[in-house]
């Protein structure tokens, strides 16, 4: 699939993103107190879930940066101007989801070894996991589209 000509850029995205968030949130998962006393597998899916939302946000991130950037192939240049729109939407929705859901919907919330962000509060993991899984992904996604290029 990541090779194929045929399957859109999404596809190729989704998979990427689904390996680095997936990964990103079971490391990251003792920093968060509400999964500390949860059991294995519960656990596992807590983070399962958490990483679909993250394939939301990502999604919405390279649609944006799309819509800004004058289309979908940006992804096989990426300029500073599409990659930073593509970052910022992403970490404002994280921003935006880490205050909702550790401060309004209490679904889940840090324990004292999560590194928090001067003012804010939200969690410096949460927020590194956006700079760095989808600048990886893009990284690798403009690989796969010279690799296309030249095949």
């Amino acid at each position: 699939m990541l090779l194929s000509r045929r399957v859109p850029v999404e596809v190729d995205l989704l998979i990427l993103s689904f390996l680095g968030h997936f990964t990103w949130e079971l490391l990251q998962a003792p920093l968060f107190s509400s999964l500390n006393a949860t059991l294995h597998f519960p656990g596992i899916l807590m983070c399962l879930r958490a990483t679909f939302g993250d394939l939301g946000i990502a999604l919405v991130s390279f649609w944006g940066a799309a819509a800004f950037c004058g289309g979908r192939g940006w992804v096989a240049y990426p300029k500073a101007k599409s990659v930073s729109v593509f970052l910022a939407i992403g970490l404002v929705a994280t921003f935006c989801l880490e205050f909702a859901n550790t401060e309004i919907l209490n679904r889940w919330s840090y324990a004292d070894q999560m590194p928090r962000l001067p003012i804010l509060g939200t969690g410096l993991a949460p927020v590194l996991q956006w700079l760095v899984v989808p600048a990886l992904v893009v990284w690798y996604l403009a690989r796969l589209a010279r690799a296309r290029r030249d095949t």
